[in-house]
């Protein structure tokens, strides 16, 4: 009996407990279920692995600059300093209940399948970075509340509230995905989902006599908003450099400690450094992502088609874009505006910095600037992207201070996504009831 003990020890805490092998022991299922040869599942469970730990690096870079950006906007601000120091930060949040998050993902994916086989909703969520992300979040929220919840009870709380999100969303949306692609051959898989809704509906308010944004000549010089890493990039200069210049005319004793920091370096440099650097990390979080993914869905897809006949599948956001080149970037701008509106907002009234995080900003502010034109136009477009903005800086402020400030609020500051603001508080409210 004691062999049989710490033989399930030995496994729980150096394998079903590493997020890395489990991730990689779903992959290797899903290509020996489907007969994979036996290269492709040797690779594709490599990189699967390989990708995971390559997310961990970029979410480590972001999270560093994030450490010189926060202090700098609070000092801006006259606010102190908000430290992460008391929380247990996304990379021991990983060693901790990672192996509950890839637990919860998983049974989450498998449940939206029974309910794609057993309904009339036949959509798969195949965005698989998204399905972790939302699945942290979620875990994050609960634990938050209830630290002390054995991995079963975990799975067994999140999975299925997670399983009927992954199910639902993607019929939520799809009536404006038709509209938006001319068919229904795909839907949205991605938790601006609800957001975006929320902005077709607010679209609707210039039904009347609305100008379609692809009707508009855009100058070809603009295109360059449509790269991510190129908008990430110069929004975060901007916003450092901005704080830098500041700070650096304030130069108040705890100005003086920020400018320390770059050392021999000129601060205004260091600041464009530093802003560069988060780009960097997101860059990389999106190289992990694609490798990620790249192995983890076909091996859900493979599973998931055999199972549910007419399946619909639900993809990425991205895959809108070129059907609403104009829409994107309008709800980028509607995003840039609104996300300026709230940082000057909160940091004035409630003495809270809102990061300005691109990676979610720009790919949820595009998508609902196309919901919002299918139904409202340019300005459905523009206002859709002011909704994002509003709802992921209010989001910021409320989950940071309330819903995981002992868990994972470093997360929420540059990865916090619409839905999970507009939804998670469920886990919240079940938390505290189970706390």
């Amino acid at each position: 009996m004691d062999i049989l003990v710490n033989i399930t020890t030995w496994l729980s805490n150096n394998f079903f407990g590493v997020p890395t092998f489990l991730l990689m022991l779903v992959v290797l299922v899903g290509h020996l279920l489907q007969g994979s040869p036996a290269q492709k599942t040797i690779s594709g469970t490599l990189k699967a692995g390989i990708g995971f730990l390559v997310i961990n690096a970029g979410t480590s870079v972001i999270t560093g600059s994030l450490g010189v950006f926060e202090p700098m906007w609070s000092e801006v601000f006259g606010l102190e300093s908000t430290t992460f120091a008391n929380c247990i930060g996304y990379d021991s949040f990983v060693v901790q209940f990672g192996s509950a998050v890839a637990l919860c993902m998983t049974f989450s994916f498998l449940i939206n399948v029974l309910l794609a086989r057993i309904t009339p909703f036949k959509y798969i969520f195949l965005t698989g970075h998204e399905l972790w992300w939302v699945t942290v979040v979620s875990v994050g929220v609960l634990t938050n509340f209830a630290p002390s919840l054995a991995t079963w009870q975990i799975v067994c709380i999140v999975s299925p509230f997670l399983g009927l999100y992954f199910t639902l969303q993607p019929a939520l949306t799809q009536k404006y995905v038709r509209i938006i692609t001319g068919g229904n051959d795909l839907a949205l898989a991605h938790p601006s989902g609800v957001g975006s809704w929320i902005a077709a509906q607010a679209g609707k308010l210039f039904g009347k006599n609305k100008k379609d944004a692809e009707a508009m000549e855009f100058p070809a010089k603009w295109s360059f908003l449509r790269d991510n890493n190129v908008i990430t990039a110069l929004v975060m200069i901007v916003f450092y450099v901005i704080g830098g210049v500041i700070v650096m005319i304030k130069r108040t004793p705890n100005g003086e400690a920020i400018m320390a920091s770059a050392g021999a370096q000129n601060f205004i440099i260091y600041c464009i450094v530093q802003s560069l650097t988060f780009a960097a990390g997101i860059a990389v979080v999106l190289v992990g992502v694609r490798m990620f993914v790249g192995e983890i869905i076909p091996s859900f897809k493979g599973i998931a088609t055999k199972l549910v006949p007419n399946a619909i599948p639900a993809l990425d956001c991205p895959v809108l874009f070129t059907y609403a080149p104009n829409s994107v970037i309008l709800g980028f701008v509607g995003m840039f505006v609104g996300i300026v509106f709230w940082m000057l907002a909160l940091g004035l009234s409630v003495h809270f910095v809102v990061v300005p995080t691109m990676i979610v900003l720009f790919f949820h502010g595009a998508t609902a600037g196309i919901f919002g034109n299918s139904t409202g136009g340019v300005k459905g477009a523009l206002l859709g992207g002011f909704i994002i903005s509003t709802i992921v800086a209010l989001g910021q402020f409320a989950f940071v201070n309330f819903m995981v400030p002992t868990t994972i609020p470093d997360t929420i500051m540059w990865a916090g996504e619409t839905d999970e603001f507009l939804l998670s508080w469920i886990f919240g409210l079940i938390g505290k009831l189970l706390g």
